[in-house]
């Protein structure tokens, strides 16, 4: 059986591998296909198929993006699409763009409420990251004695930042992964913002909601789902015609998730939409 992990981060986002180390992972977990989805970013849709060589394993481009609209927040893979398309590095840099405001607005935040200061040197390498993130500022924390570890920093000081609605909408996320004839496909679909969890019937609204966008996929097997979530995913994609993906989120030694961990071995990949997912990124990809 073909091992599939295809959402996994590295450090160009918020992971802690290289890209040239995930592919040494990739192996030891021993996967037979893999994607990047680094979010924001599309760096390693470029920069994995030159170090990859015959016999190894087979890699399709992915992205996530963080997206939010008027119903709320939502996360987008997007699979087998041109690195090189205009429509995909315009939501990128949108992304990217939002993303270092935000960056920005935390540390002044961080700053202003609870005196922490930054040392200028810390400050500058944290902003010169490719996509500074709450894991990266919080381990800056831990390591500055400004909390007892990521956890802390987090919940007790990063999200206590009033939000703001700098996102990208699904709907360009969406669209600007078809333009670069990719496939979008919703990320862990049950699970909302933070531990939120929609019920089946709130999902399948929102579900509906995106294929009007021309979402094509989602996500039916995931390291948080139980036997019960995959089995609703796998219905609800056999109801609406829609394409099944595998992915554990693994993010090196940020999170605990094992990679390859994307409950897909306990069902075998027998599984008529994965395949046909499969089929047709990979088309996509050889064209």
């Amino acid at each position: 059986m073909t091992q599939i992990d295809l959402h996994m981060h590295t450090r160009v986002s918020d992971g802690t591998d290289r890209p040239e180390e995930i592919i040494g992972r990739v192996k030891e977990a021993g996967l037979g296909i893999f994607s990047v989805t680094d979010h924001d970013s599309i760096d390693c849709a470029s920069v994995i198929p030159g170090l990859l060589g015959p016999g190894d394993p087979i890699f399709i481009s992915g992205v996530e993006f963080s997206c939010k609209d008027e119903e709320g927040k939502c996360h987008m893979l997007g699979y087998g699409y041109d690195p090189e398309g205009e429509s995909i590095r315009h939501v990128v840099e949108m992304g990217h763009n939002f993303r270092m405001d935000t960056a920005r607005r935390r540390v002044a935040f961080l700053k202003d409420t609870f005196g922490f200061v930054f040392p200028e040197e810390e400050e500058k390498k944290f902003f010169a990251l490719d996509n500074p993130g709450k894991p990266h500022l919080a381990n800056l924390m831990v390591k500055l004695g400004f909390a007892e570890n990521k956890k802390h920093a987090i919940e007790d000081f990063i999200n206590k930042m009033p939000n703001r609605d700098n996102y990208v909408r699904p709907k360009d996320a969406i669209e600007g992964i078809l333009g670069a004839g990719g496939i979008p496909v919703l990320a862990h679909p049950f699970f909302g913002s933070g531990n939120s969890r929609f019920e089946v019937s709130d999902l399948r609204r929102k579900v509906e909601r995106l294929m009007g966008f021309g979402l094509q996929g989602i996500e039916g097997f995931y390291s948080g789902f139980d036997d019960d979530l995959i089995r609703e995913a796998l219905k609800m994609a056999d109801e609406l015609g829609l394409y099944v993906t595998a992915g554990s989120d693994y993010h090196g030694r940020n999170k605990t998730v094992v990679l390859g961990d994307t409950g897909l071995q306990r069902f075998g990949t027998d599984i008529p939409a994965l395949q046909r997912f499969l089929s047709d990124v990979r088309k996509i990809e050889v064209q």
